[in-house]
């Protein structure tokens, strides 16, 4: 008797753990499907206080009017100097798509373009690889891989921010988007992330393509974002800048505009922005090195 009393309560032991482990799973795909960070914007007065919580990228929450609360602090890195010779690249367990980690030794001298080629024309940016070194080979590595083809945009934000968001491999290009909180997409990554780079007096002005994260320093993965409207007062945060700078768009940010100005077909319901009402469907990303 006291042999199965003693099996019984090792099994529900063991169902704790794993009711545990499964709850613990689920917050951190809320956590990392919404977030850029906590960010307070003062609207219209009467209005009240705008929390803007990013897709992840690490990626984000959605916005939502939430005057009682306080915004939680920008996530912070740890500055390295740049160009940096070593990059880090950790495992993370849930991904849209799993790819390899990026090499840890980036090529620090060298000068990048890309070119992102969508159904709506090309959107090209210079990638700031002597500021923004490891983030930078990162996103080489995943263009390289065709990590990127065959998705779209699926996040637009025209109020607060404005902000053109993709990079998440569960927005296929034949996926149809939608603001469900039960939807995959927005939570998406590569299977690994990795460290902020380059925020030290970092600025959003129309043009910057920055990495979106959940809400840590260390938590970018592929998702990233085109600011099509200066945003710097609002992404800088009360902390300071919170999301990398690693490129700056040459050409092709008229595309990203008219995205924008047709709005969204879905509000997310707890955080900035929606769905795009304009598809943007990504058929492959180039990258040209000088």
């Amino acid at each position: 008797m006291a042999g199965k009393n003693e099996r019984q309560r090792r099994q529900a032991r063991e169902k704790y753990r794993r009711q545990q482990e499964q709850r613990l799973a689920r917050q951190r795909q809320v956590r990392r499907r919404w977030a850029i960070g906590t960010l307070a914007v003062l609207v219209a007065a009467g209005v009240g206080t705008l929390l803007l919580v990013f897709l992840p990228g690490g990626g984000h929450k959605k916005a939502a009017a939430l005057p009682s609360k306080k915004p939680s602090a920008s996530p912070t890195a740890t500055a390295v100097a740049e160009p940096a010779h070593h990059c880090d690249y950790t495992s993370a367990t849930a991904a849209a798509k799993k790819e390899s980690l990026p090499p840890a030794t980036p090529d620090f001298a060298g000068s990048y373009q890309a070119t992102i080629n969508t159904n709506l024309g090309k959107i090209s940016f210079n990638l700031l690889n002597s500021k923004a070194t490891c983030t930078v080979n990162s996103f080489v590595h995943l263009a390289e891989a065709d990590y990127f083809n065959n998705t779209q945009y699926h996040r637009v934000v025209n109020s607060g921010i404005y902000v053109l968001q993709c990079g998440d491999a569960y927005a296929t290009a034949d996926a149809k988007l939608s603001c469900s909180t039960t939807s995959k997409i927005g939570t998406g990554g590569p299977g690994y992330d990795f460290a902020s780079e380059n925020l030290t007096g970092a600025k959003y002005p129309a043009g910057t393509v920055a990495m979106a994260n959940s809400g840590t320093a260390n938590s970018n993965g592929s998702q990233f974002f085109i600011v099509f409207k200066d945003s710097t007062s609002v992404l800088n945060g009360t902390s300071g800048p919170a999301y990398t700078p690693f490129a700056t768009v040459s050409s092709g940010l008229g595309i990203v505009q008219n995205v924008a100005k047709d709005g969204y077909s879905c509000q997310y319901p707890s955080a900035g922005g929606g769905v795009p009402k304009k598809k943007v469907l990504i058929d492959s990303v180039t990258i040209k090195k000088t």
